[in-house]
């Protein structure tokens, strides 16, 4: 498996998995399997202090491993230096929700009717203290 870094791929994979614009200033890694993508994630509005971070896989591939985990997380809680990452799901997506917390991030708030279709939406943190990966 491979690392890529390029923006457009990135981004072109993960809409395919959840409606996604293009933001300015927007980085990506990617992780790829015999030349194509399996996993994304996208890190958009860096602040100083806190990085958004969007992730989309393949269904059912085993894509989860060590190198992938330590290069997501140490490009916003090293190189960028961010004290939180947070992201946003659907309530009603239990498949990300357990990602998310499997990962070691916690519910921050909840969005009421902030979903697509008028459910709540959850907004996940994770403390650069409390990340394993780094």
């Amino acid at each position: 498996m491979a690392l890529t870094f390029d923006v457009p791929e990135v981004l072109a994979f993960v809409r395919e998995y959840m409606p996604f614009q293009a933001v300015e200033g927007m980085q990506a890694i990617g992780l790829k399997k015999d030349e194509q993508l399996i996993a994304g994630v996208l890190y958009e509005g860096f602040n100083g202090h806190n990085v958004w971070m969007h992730v989309a896989a393949v269904p059912g591939k085993r894509w989860l491993n060590r190198e992938f985990l330590r290069a997501c997380f140490a490009y916003p809680f090293v190189q960028l230096g961010v004290q939180k990452v947070r992201g946003y799901v659907e309530a009603s997506n239990d498949d990300a929700r357990r990602f998310d917390e499997h990962l070691g991030f916690r519910v921050e708030a909840v969005l009421e009717g902030a979903a697509r279709n008028g459910g709540n939406v959850l907004l996940y943190v994770m403390d650069r203290s409390e990340c394993r990966y780094v």
